[in-house]
């Protein structure tokens, strides 16, 4: 069996009640609910942070465009676009 640790919480009646019906129609405890719960918040902050990373590593070593910069980008690249389309037609 792996090691756990114990953790409290606050919630307000409404959930913890609604947690008790949870627990009780999916024949689970509320303890096993609320660690579910828990790894499946870990699971997607991780991943969430993993997808952000690379642009806050991006961020911190200046490798930035101002908005000008990335307006100039897109009408530059709308425009050749553009002229492909009148080029084919």
């Amino acid at each position: 069996m792996t090691k756990q640790t114990v953790i409290s919480a606050r919630i307000d009646v409404e959930t913890s009640a609604k947690l008790d019906a949870l627990a009780e129609q999916s024949d689970r405890s509320r303890a096993w609910l609320v660690a579910e719960a828990v790894r499946e918040m870990v699971r997607r902050e991780e991943e969430l942070m993993g997808f952000l990373q690379p642009g806050l590593d991006d961020i911190a070593a200046g490798r930035v465009h101002t908005q000008e910069e990335m307006e100039d980008w897109l009408a530059e690249k709308l425009a050749g676009l553009r002229q492909a389309q009148k080029n084919a037609a």
